[in-house]
C-alpha cells in the first residue's frame, strides 16, 4: 500500500456569476481536456449546454455554491485561489508559477470578480489584452498556461 501523498497536484476551475450558459459549456469542455479535477459555479447555476459536447459536467465532479462565502468555506485544505482579473495587483500570466493545488476563479465578462473574491484570492493573474475576453477563452488560456512545463509552487 502506498503512503498518502498530500502534495498531489490538483486543480479546479469555475465561474462566479457567469453571464451566459454557453460560456460554461465551452469552459467545462476545455477543463476536461486540460486535466481539471473538478469544475464549479458560484451564484448562477449550471444548466445543460449544447456547447459542452463532451458532457464534462457528468465526467468531472461539479460543485455549485450559492455565495462566495459558501465556496470559500468549502475549499479543500491547502488549496489556493487564483483569481483571474485585470487589476493593478494581478501578476502577468507569463511569469506566474501555478500552485500545485488550486482553483482558478473567473468572473463574468461584464462585472469580473466580486471585490470579496479579489480580496480573498491568494493570487491574482492577468494576461495582456486591451479589453476583457470571453470568460471561456480566458479560462482556456489559463489552463493552457498551467499545462506548459513551468515551475509549480
Amino acid at each position: 500500500m502506498q503512503p498518502n501523498n498530500f502534495t498531489t497536484a490538483f486543480f479546479g476551475i469555475g465561474i462566479q456569476n457567469g453571464k451566459t450558459p454557453e460560456n460554461l459549456g465551452v469552459l467545462w469542455r476545455t477543463a476536461q481536456n486540460m486535466g481539471a479535477s473538478f469544475i464549479f459555479t458560484i451564484g448562477n447555476r449550471y444548466a445543460n449546454q449544447a456547447s459542452d459536447t463532451h458532457n464534462a459536467v457528468k465526467s468531472l465532479p461539479y460543485f455549485h455554491y450559492e455565495t462566495f462565502e459558501d465556496f470559500y468555506k468549502h475549499l479543500p485544505k491547502g488549496c489556493r485561489i487564483v483569481g483571474v482579473e485585470k487589476t493593478e495587483k494581478a501578476a502577468p500570466l507569463e511569469n506566474f508559477e501555478h500552485p500545485k493545488r488550486c482553483v482558478y476563479l473567473l468572473g463574468a465578462e461584464d462585472h469580473g470578480l466580486s471585490n470579496q473574491a479579489i480580496e480573498k484570492s491568494h493570487f491574482l493573474v492577468q494576461f495582456p489584452s486591451e479589453n476583457s475576453l470571453n470568460v471561456a477563452v480566458a479560462g482556456s488560456i489559463i489552463l493552457y498556461d498551467r499545462g506548459r512545463n513551468k515551475p509549480r509552487i
